[in-house]
């Protein structure tokens, strides 16, 4: 994989309404397949988890509620208005912190049953030092749960960005990529896994379906996913210009009411770190 020659997105382009877009969306969407996620790792009262790319701390705060008085959940985001937001959800049990996947020295070696990463593996450009990272502050034995869009997963807007962007006046701003994750394959997150420390206990794709209120419902859901980078590469005056272009090239995908399906093909993989 050649992952690492790629520019990773940049964490400038968030804004405080780009976060709120985020958290009202992602309740019918990111938090319902982190539940899944959550499900699936077997959360039990007592336990100690790291959320990695926590957001706004919907889906940290449903698993302190399941660790109970107990355990304790870390979340940690790069986007600090973000964490802010957050910071509303914080008690006893449950903490937030600005933080990089690929810095946790403040975390201690061992100090954790479960790591979660819920819509968050993609963002990555190099993935194989966060893993071992995450092994490292796991106990032994410890699981780790990665769920997102599959590699092959396609987007409404992708095909429509491409073709509205690659004319004038966008044309003249070329993207850094024509794809802004960084998403693997089944395949390549098991090698990725075991590789890094893991053994492999299910990789699962699934269906998730997703319902956009409207074109421009769209647009703002992926500049918000995105926190900011879909429309980046372009000059401040000119995005809302290009906001509306896409919506209007958007338009004749929506059902009679109004409405954008877009058919999500998500991956789910459970991992356990290996004792040595």
């Amino acid at each position: 994989m050649e992952e690492g020659q790629k520019t990773a997105p940049l964490l400038t382009e968030d804004s405080d309404q780009l976060a709120r877009d985020y958290e009202r969306v992602s309740l019918g969407r990111q938090f319902q397949s982190g539940k899944r996620l959550v499900e699936a790792l077997a959360i039990a009262p007592g336990e100690r988890v790291l959320d990695i790319g926590c957001g706004t701390g919907l889906l940290a705060e449903h698993v302190a509620d399941l660790v109970g008085s107990s355990g304790y959940v870390l979340g940690i985001d790069p986007l600090v208005l973000r964490i802010e937001l957050a910071q509303a959800k914080a008690r006893h049990n449950l903490e937030f912190r600005v933080g990089d996947a690929y810095d946790l020295s403040a975390v201690a070696s061992s100090s954790f049953d479960v790591v979660c990463l819920n819509a968050v593996l993609h963002w990555l450009p190099e993935k194989a030092g966060p893993l071992r990272e995450f092994a490292r502050v796991l106990k032994s034995g410890g699981r780790i749960g990665i769920g997102g869009g599959a590699k092959e997963q396609r987007s409404p807007l992708r095909g429509v960005l491409g073709k509205v962007l690659g004319h004038p006046p966008f044309s003249a701003y070329p993207r850094p990529r024509g794809d802004l994750s960084f998403r693997i394959d089944e395949h390549e997150l098991r090698e990725l896994l075991e590789a890094t420390g893991f053994g492999v206990k299910t990789i699962e794709l699934y269906d998730s379906p997703f319902v956009h209120a409207s074109a421009e419902a769209v647009v703002r859901f992926s500049e918000a996913s995105s926190f900011g980078n879909l429309l980046a590469h372009l000059p401040p005056e000119m995005r809302p210009v290009a906001r509306e272009a896409l919506a209007h090239a958007l338009a004749p995908l929506a059902a009679p009411n109004g409405t954008i399906t877009q058919d999500g093909r998500r991956m789910l993989a459970v991992a356990f770190k290996r004792t040595a």
